[in-house]
Formats: structure tokens, C-alpha cells, sequence
């Protein structure tokens, strides 16, 4: 099935390209999406007509997805997990939860945007990139630190453990005065 490209495809083609896929690809995905349409000669006419229109927003889409990267690029992202012996985490750092921190800063991007090589599964700085267009891919860093609220309550659970101790030993003192005989 020959199709007129009418946005750019990843690992197709760009606007305006005449390509050859297969049936059920142009069908079920491409034409209902909107990206393409069939290559028929009063479609290349009709194309021909719309292609500044269409030209002009993916420019706009280009430019907001550079703008996007810039703020990526300069965006601090750090994630508290929780970690176990050898600065192991438990579980791993996920696309989903580097998009909420970043959501946390004001800049939105889908979880699907943003490629991990592999699973965070350590404390340190990583790099990772999201793919904001076809043309546009922006790499930025990744801090994994440990979550210090469960140090804390680990201490916190210590302190009564051994306040209460402290006070088993005053109290111990004050007995052994009271039963010394008095001079």
C-alpha cells in the first residue's frame, strides 16, 4: 500500500514522503491517525495544497520539542528510593517516576518518551534521554539518592531503646544510693 506521509514517522519517513507499507499498518494505524493518507493522484493534488499548512505546525511541533529540551537538559531530577545493603535499592527507578519528578518541576512529559538502556537499580548520577520528537532527543542526569526518612525512623526506633535503658540505669543508681547505709 503506497501512503503520502503527512507528519514524520520514526523509522518511515518525513512529511511529504511517498512510502510503500503494508496494508494493515497503513489501515489500522496510519490512516486513522491522522499521518497519513493513500497516494492516489487527487490525494498528491489535495497534498500538495495542504503541505504548508502541515510544514508549519511540525516546525511549531519541532520548536516546542527543542524548547522542551532545553529545560531537560538544564533540570535537576533527583529520586529518593530506598536502599538496602551495597547501596542496592529495592525495586528500581522506572520511567514513570523520573516523568513524576520531573512533573514536580513543571515540565510534563509522557513516561513513553523517555528511554532507559536499562533499569536503575543503584545510588548514583545517570544518564538518561528522552525522545521529545523524531528529530529532538535530549539527554539529562539522573540522581538516585537514598531515602534518609527510613535512616531517620531506623534512629528514631533506636533513641527510646536507648533512652529507656538510660533511665533503667538511673534508676538502678538511685536504688543502690537509697540501699547504701547512710554514714
Amino acid at each position: 500500500m503506497k501512503v503520502i506521509l503527512r507528519a514524520d514517522v520514526e523509522n518511515l519517513g518525513r512529511l511529504g514522503d511517498v512510502v510503500t507499507v503494508r496494508p494493515g499498518y497503513g489501515r489500522n494505524y496510519l490512516l486513522p491517525q491522522g499521518m497519513a493518507m493513500q497516494a492516489t493522484p487527487g490525494n498528491l493534488k489535495a497534498f500538495e495544497l495542504e503541505r504548508k499548512k502541515l510544514q508549519a505546525r511540525m516546525d511549531a511541533l519541532r520548536a516546542a520539542a527543542g524548547d522542551l529540551a532545553g529545560q531537560l537538559e538544564r533540570a535537576q531530577v533527583v529520586i529518593t528510593m530506598r536502599v538496602g545493603e551495597n547501596d542496592k535499592l529495592y525495586g528500581s527507578v522506572t520511567s514513570a517516576m523520573i516523568a513524576d519528578a520531573l512533573t514536580a518541576q513543571g515540565i510534563t512529559i509522557d513516561r513513553r518518551r523517555i528511554l532507559l538502556d536499562a533499569p536503575i537499580r543503584s545510588i548514583g548520577e545517570f544518564p538518561v534521554r528522552a525522545r521529545l520528537h523524531a528529530d529532538v532527543v535530549a539527554e539529562f542526569k539522573v540522581t538516585v539518592a537514598p531515602e534518609e526518612r527510613f535512616h531517620e525512623e531506623e534512629a528514631a526506633a533506636e533513641a527510646p531503646v536507648e533512652a529507656a535503658a538510660a533511665e533503667e540505669a538511673a534508676a538502678a543508681e538511685d536504688t543502690a544510693r537509697e540501699e547504701q547505709p547512710a554514714e
